[in-house]
């Protein structure tokens, strides 16, 4: 076996942590936090990509038009 297949074989593929930090508190607040973050970017995401919800506005007597503007002068005001 050449060198660098060995030591690969002995090297953990990933960061570990003991079973201790796992489940003590500083990581259960930890990981609190970031899953509120994590639903709290994908509903603004979310809101973002839908379309803006216009409200009607009501029009007072005066702001109405005294005359039509529309291509059929006989329309409705």
């Amino acid at each position: 076996m050449n060198a660098l297949a060995l030591a690969a074989a002995f090297v953990p593929r990933g960061i570990l942590l003991p079973e201790s930090v796992l489940y003590g508190h500083a990581f259960a607040v930890l990981s609190t936090f970031v899953a509120i973050n994590t639903v709290m970017y994908a509903v603004l995401t979310i809101v973002k990509i839908l379309p803006g919800v216009r409200l009607p506005r009501r029009r007072s007597g005066r702001r109405l038009r005294k005359e039509t503007r529309s291509i059929y002068p006989d329309g409705p005001l």
